[in-house]
């Protein structure tokens, strides 16, 4: 008799695990494919190793942060909650924790203990997992799915593509879901890297690094954009800004960097103030210390080091006093110190990128099955569909549950 799975899975990341654990719950046979010789090595390097598995906002308050995606991830987070994906690591031995009353983290903030809980989830449940697997193409033929490797032929009735995206290719990410995605009939949306550090024009600043910029607002200053602005912390690098602040940003700036040399953006490093609230500030800081330069008195607004390039920006000399320094540089270094200007000029590519905007049209996908509108029998999950999220947990979230979503649909 013809050895055919009831579901094999490509990819052996979050999602695909998931969805091989759902499967097999419900008495599925089931094949895990990875390319790479160990399997979630992606998820191993989440968060620094620590693994920031999910977080503590509400259902509405999560879909949210993925924009005008959020309504198509609703009926995965349905069918697998935060609370649920809770429940489930609690199941196999894993303990969370929310230190800091939002990030969800394993209580000893290691990748390797969930890494190590869900082998052995996936062995009590009997999958089989074959690594180091390079599949050359996948067919469907009378109903069963074929696909195709240099030495053998896996075949199934059903299959899930839990590929991934781009991001971090030395951990296997390469795009070969989206190759199969679209040999399967799909279209696969624009590909940009997302949360990663971005380089800017702006060199000096390098000097700032060791400070951290907290509630930085950032603005997109080109009309068409005016709208995209996020708050956050902000961190300075030698060849230009990173920190969660930019790694959220990212995924909206590298899809304009794509269609323009440049993004010329516009950054509050002091919480919100406007102009007139700076320039009341300074005026109060003047009456309470007289004698004071107008570096003392901008280290009440700034970090020292971010506050001494700001004045080299406005060319005004750091010992002065506020009231020697000439009308027109007071003006100009008001208006900096409320909208600091920075140009992005460029990124790392997929090499430093944690996630990848764009990937398979969520409209031939069924966000009730997770199942193609295409091809019956076939299942998307995780980051392979086009569906991005911030940081903080968001993305593993959304592929720990449209993965077993995914497989439970099967």
């Amino acid at each position: 008799m013809e050895d055919i799975y009831d579901l094999i899975v490509v990819g052996a990341g979050p999602a695909g695990i998931l969805a091989s654990i759902s499967a097999a719950k419900d008495k599925k046979r089931v094949l895990l494919l990875e390319k790479m010789p160990q399997i979630a090595l992606k998820l191993k390097a989440t968060g620094g190793g620590k693994c920031n598995l999910t977080n503590t906002l509400s259902q509405d308050e999560f879909c949210e942060k993925f924009g005008k995606s959020g309504r198509f991830i609703k009926d995965s987070l349905e069918e697998f909650s935060r609370d649920d994906l809770i429940e489930f690591f609690a199941s196999i031995g894993v303990e969370t924790i929310a230190r800091d009353g939002f990030r969800i983290f394993p209580i000893n903030h290691s990748s390797t203990i969930i890494l190590e809980a869900l082998t052995k989830e996936l062995e009590r449940l009997g999958v089989s997992i074959k690594t180091s697997i390079k599949i050359g193409s996948i067919q469907k033929i009378d109903e069963v799915f074929i696909i195709n490797t240099p030495s053998q032929k896996f075949k199934s009735r059903n299959l899930v593509l839990a590929t991934g995206g781009l991001g971090y290719p030395t951990l296997g990410a390469t795009g070969d879901g989206y190759i199969f995605a679209k040999e399967l009939g799909h279209k696969v949306t624009q590909t940009h890297p997302a949360m990663m550090p971005l380089f800017t024009k702006e060199k000096n600043f390098a000097s700032c690094k060791a400070d951290t910029i907290a509630k930085a607002i950032l603005k997109v200053n080109i009309s068409k954009y005016k709208n995209l602005k996020l708050v956050g912390d902000l961190i300075f690098t030698k060849e230009g800004l990173r920190g969660p602040v930019i790694l959220d940003f990212a995924r909206e700036i590298t899809p304009i960097l794509a269609n323009y040399d440049e993004v010329p953006l516009l950054i509050n490093f002091i919480k919100g103030k406007n102009e007139e609230e700076i320039y009341k500030h300074l005026k109060d800081e003047i009456v309470k210390n007289p004698t004071n330069t107008i570096l003392e008195n901008l280290e009440t607004l700034l970090a020292p080091s971010v506050a001494i390039e700001i004045l080299k920006l406005c060319e005004i000399e750091q010992n002065l006093r506020f009231k020697q320094i000439e009308g027109i540089k007071r003006e100009k270094l008001v208006k900096t110190l409320a909208w600091t200007p920075f140009t992005i000029v460029g990124h790392d590519g997929f090499k430093q990128a944690m996630i990848t905007r764009g990937g398979v049209s969520l409209k031939e996908i069924d966000s009730k099955t997770m199942q193609s509108k295409i091809v019956s029998g076939l299942y998307f999950c995780g980051e392979i569909v086009d569906i991005d999220g911030p940081c903080g947990g968001y993305n593993l979230q959304w592929s720990f549950s449209s993965g077993f979503l995914a497989g439970k649909s099967k």
